[in-house]
């Protein structure tokens, strides 16, 4: 299996809030050891290889996953907690679940 993370790049240079929340997620938990490559999604590059990624699997949200089986197959995840329940074995929590819906009202960041 292989992950790849999609992380934004916001016009004035600055990564998206979510990203920064997500990958310290990662790091708190040890789970960014199981991430094989980050990308970014550049707004001020159209041709970044990220938004490349994000037009090709139809990807409004950062950040975004993209898992690739031993068959090749891809599945994309726009949900960190739907990753970590489904691909990365860990817990998560009712409250988790809560918190990210009502973080992602407030806090959409479109590619």
């Amino acid at each position: 299996m292989h992950i790849t993370m999609v992380k934004k790049i916001k016009e004035d240079g600055q990564p998206c809030r979510k990203c920064n929340d997500v990958m310290g997620k990662l790091e708190r938990t040890g789970q960014i050891a199981s991430i094989d490559h980050i990308i970014y999604a550049d707004e001020r590059d159209p041709s970044s290889e990220g938004l490349h990624l994000a037009r090709h699997h139809n990807v409004e949200l950062a950040p975004f996953f993209i898992v690739r089986d031993s068959d090749g197959e891809e599945k994309v995840y726009t949900s960190y907690l739907k990753l970590v329940r489904e691909v990365l074995n860990g817990k998560v929590t009712q409250r988790e679940e809560l918190m990210e819906l009502t973080e992602r009202v407030g806090s959409l960041d479109y590619i």
